[in-house]
């Protein structure tokens, strides 16, 4: 596919380590017993392990130490936070707070703020590659959380004005700790735990009424695209705990051809319409075109599901990954 929407699909992703160099995510199966960040302890296929319900409480700090060995050390619990990653936004609204600016989409969702009191948010301008230091400052945060390979170059801009966060999650387990990481240092640790209750309760149901189906999700701009992996991306990595998802990482320049999709006889195939300014149509509606594309069984029995791109593709967090578990399992009966 274009090497432009293959890059903008990694950004969205937050999976992929190296941004737009290489790497992979950490994929890691939950063995039922939480550590202390209360994400999973072993690592494993993520098929076989039943996911943990149990929530270990959250105790508030001023100084937090995530899973990726980041340390953020604040004199008061932040009020003001700007967003420049959707996890952000999704984190924010779980815990019944708001950004002071973001620069994702997400917050429009019905199942985040809504249209009307999204709009009220103010936009940070420079867009998700490039927002500008000046109009973040401007919001005066306590707190500017972004995303580590993307945002990291503004850390210098940034020192001594406020603090900044770089947050790079390659698994569920990542988002649910960044999650408590940041109900410990606003002090809304009750939020934060009953958040990721809910997520793991909605993941382990999931789990025990696993499809046998093989599922799919394939994103794009146009009839290029690319295939979702457990390895490069976090909702991709709920998969084989749900379904057969027989889809492996073949690198920062690999991918599936439909020749090889049709061969795996797919039953139910989830499509990311990836957009770059105004919306040009539906990628499945392009994929289409290809006479291959209505041999696929889940196209030709009516399982082609066009999923939000903001949710599915950029949200991350515990409430986005439980909306995407919500239409995955009820597309896979």
């Amino acid at each position: 596919m274009p090497r432009t929407a293959l890059r903008v699909r990694r950004w969205a992703a937050i999976a992929v380590l190296g941004g737009l160099l290489a790497g992979c995510g950490t994929g890691k199966a939950d063995t039922g017993k939480a550590d202390a960040a209360g994400a999973a302890a072993a690592p494993g296929s993520g098929a076989a392990a039943r996911t943990a319900t149990d929530v270990r409480p959250i105790e508030a700090a001023t100084r937090i130490t995530d899973a990726k060995g980041v340390t953020v050390s604040l004199p008061k619990p932040p009020e003001k936070i700007v967003c420049l990653v959707a996890l952000c936004d999704d984190i924010l609204v779980e815990l019944g707070m708001s950004p002071a600016a973001t620069n994702s989409q997400l917050l429009a969702h019905p199942d985040f703020l809504g249209k009307e009191k999204a709009a009220r948010v103010p936009a940070v301008p420079g867009g998700f590659l490039s927002p500008e230091v000046e109009a973040i400052l401007s919001h005066r945060p306590d707190l500017v959380i972004g995303l580590e390979d993307t945002h990291g170059k503004l850390a210098p801009a940034l020192k001594g004005a406020t603090a900044f966060w770089p947050v790079q999650p390659g698994s569920w387990q990542d988002s649910v700790g960044y999650l408590r990481n940041l109900a410990a240092l606003t002090g809304r640790t009750e939020q934060g735990e009953k958040a990721e209750k809910t997520f793991r309760t909605r993941l382990a149901r999931a789990e025990e009424t696993r499809s046998d189906r093989t599922a799919l999700i394939v994103f794009g701009s146009d009839e290029n695209f690319g295939v979702a992996t457990p390895e490069t991306d976090v909702a991709a990595g709920l998969f084989p705990k749900i379904s057969h998802y027989p889809w492996k990482s073949r690198g920062i320049d690999g991918s599936y051809s439909l020749e090889e999709i049709l061969a795996r006889d797919v039953d139910v195939l989830f499509v990311e319409t990836l957009s770059f300014g105004a919306p040009d149509g539906r990628l499945s509606d392009k994929l289409a075109k290809n006479p291959l594309w209505s041999r696929i069984p889940a196209v030709r029995n009516g399982k082609v599901v066009e999923v939000d791109s903001e949710v599915w593709a950029k949200g991350r967090g515990t409430r986005s990954l439980g909306l995407v578990l919500d239409e995955a399992t009820a597309a896979l009966r």
